[in-house]
């Protein structure tokens, strides 16, 4: 090839490669062309949000969320009326119905406890208590309308003593409720000044027979209950329905009973003498009603939680142990939330408390006809049979301030209820089943390290909880279940924030990895020694 032809051919061979380039630049830059002219969707928010910052009114405030995290458990049994308590060793005690289910590597596996000689192998009436300074648990089971049996375990539930009719010198007793909590120097505690056969702690026993609230003490631990009696009602225009007693380190007990104007019953003198203060009035309380319940913190001001008229959940507060109350009612709950049942309450250092209930956001329901074919106020006795309740659990540390600042998670992902909740025992109703199954409160308490366990019944499981369209017919479980928290922050100042106490395990073999496999923060601190 001579000269001038070699020179020709590069010459082609260069310009058709820039002609190449330059098609594959000008198709590139037609492809970004077109692609920036695509609009994308805009980035919707969730229809329901699943948290919530609220002031004092129910309103949202311009503050951070707290971040928290919760854990889920089954217990695996049925759970209605469940009463929860965690001993120092960490053993979770979950009692409900007549068994004692415990779980002692945070919630991963339960197993029940109960004695089948020294702890009643039936129940009218559930209950159970552990003691967070002796770690005594207590299995309360009422036998009919007679007696209770009340069985106790001092080692974390391996063994068991009992007394089979132990519920005090006043026969026909119901609604039982048990506590313990310190000795004061007066009254039934001033005995102790002159004897040294006093369990450590003064453990209180209640119950409604027929219009009145019986309590009495126990100077041995429960064992028995010779001391006390009528507290209110009967001859009084209060009756005798209650909710949980509570207790405060300086000793104060308080009982509330379950009526029109938001009251609680408070002893000084551990039970020997009682005294009645309400509040409220600016929010009253809805027809029918649940009980309500008082917390109390390290330094014994006290909280008390109650579902008020417009069905959000409301509280008072007391800073000189009971004798006083605010009467201007703070909203715990989001304005969102239009209808709730079942609050409980725990408390650790002064303004750091936790709150939770069940509670439905169908604001579109509202006026709608509910089961009775009235217009529904937000009463959950009456709820359509399409409205969802859900579980929520809500935080402050600053409940004592002015403008105390609640953070809410609703942490449930399906409903654990669809339709009512029966909350008056004679008027349930009978939807593909009895409304009544939850039956009369959840519960709340926390750690020694202020960490917050929560036991409930859920109502809505298998099918009811994946089916978008479930109705309160689907709705009739009463499952065994609890939420504590992984992470966020302990009610007691000092301890921070609390880290996982499950650790998931990262696994490969998909046969293996369940989303519920994991290790306990010890084991892993172990492993890595």
């Amino acid at each position: 090839m001579s000269t001038n032809n070699l020179g020709n051919f590069f010459l082609k061979v260069r310009c058709s490669s820039v002609l190449i380039c330059f098609l594959l630049i000008t198709t590139s830059l037609s492809g970004c062309l077109k692609q920036d002219e695509i609009s994308l969707p805009p980035v919707e928010e969730p229809e329901f949000p699943t948290t919530f910052v609220t002031g004092a009114d129910g309103l949202p405030v311009d503050e951070e969320l707290i971040p928290m995290s919760f854990t889920f458990s089954d217990v695996g049994e049925t759970g209605k009326e469940p009463s929860i308590g965690v001993t120092s060793s960490g053993c979770i005690f979950v009692i409900a119905m007549e068994k004692v289910m415990r779980s002692c590597d945070y919630g991963e596996s339960w197993m029940e406890t109960q004695d089948p000689v020294q702890c009643s192998p039936t129940t009218s009436d559930p209950y159970g208590w552990v003691d967070p300074i002796t770690d005594r648990i207590f299995n309360v089971q009422m036998i009919g309308l007679e007696t209770s049996w009340i069985c106790w375990s001092d080692d974390d539930g391996e063994s068991w003593l009992g007394n089979p009719h132990d519920s005090g010198t006043t026969p026909i007793n119901d609604h039982i409720k048990l506590a313990s909590g310190p000795w004061t120097d007066s009254g039934y505690g001033a005995l102790g000044q002159f004897t040294s056969g006093f369990y450590e702690t003064a453990v209180y026993y209640c119950y409604n027979k027929l219009a009145g609230i019986f309590c009495f003490t126990s100077f041995d631990g429960g064992a028995t209950f010779e001391a006390g009696g009528q507290i209110i009602g009967l001859a009084t225009t209060n009756g005798g329905l209650h909710g949980a007693i509570s207790t405060a380190p300086d000793g104060t007990v308080y009982v509330t009973p379950r009526v029109e104007t938001p009251t609680v019953i408070v002893s000084k003198d551990n039970g020997f003498s009682w005294f009645e203060r309400s509040m409220g009035e600016d929010v009253g309380t809805p027809y029918p009603r649940k009980n309500s319940e008082v917390s109390t913190d390290s330094e014994s001001n006290a909280y008390h939680i109650w579902t008020g008229g417009d069905e959000g959940v409301y509280m008072s507060r007391s800073t000189d142990s009971g004798e006083t109350w605010e009467q201007e009612s703070i909203r715990i709950s989001p304005a969102g939330v239009i209808s709730s049942v079942f609050p409980q309450t725990d408390a650790g250092d002064p303004g750091r408390i936790a709150i939770t209930y069940l509670g439905s956001e169908n604001a579109e329901m509202l006026n709608q006809s509910d089961i009775d074919d009235n217009a529904w106020d937000g009463n959950a006795h009456y709820a359509p049979n399409n409205a969802t309740y859900h579980l929520y659990i809500t935080f402050s540390i600053n409940a004592l301030d002015e403008n105390p600042i609640f953070h809410t998670y609703r942490v449930t992902d399906d409903p654990v209820q669809v339709g009512s909740i029966c909350l008056n025992s004679g008027d349930c109703r009978d939807i593909g089943g009895s409304n009544r199954n939850l039956l009369d409160f959840n519960d709340l308490h926390i750690d020694r390290d202020g960490r917050v366990y929560v036991a409930f019944a859920d109502g809505c499981t298998g099918e009811c909880a994946t089916n978008e369209n479930s109705s309160a017919e689907d709705s009739r479980d009463g499952r065994g279940s609890v939420y504590y928290l992984s992470s966020g922050p302990s009610l007691f100042e000092s301890f921070g924030d609390l880290e996982p106490l499950l650790i998931p395990i990262e696994n490969n073999d998909e046969e293996m990895n369940s989303p519920n496999q994991a290790i306990t923060r010890d084991d892993n601190s172990e492993s890595s020694e």
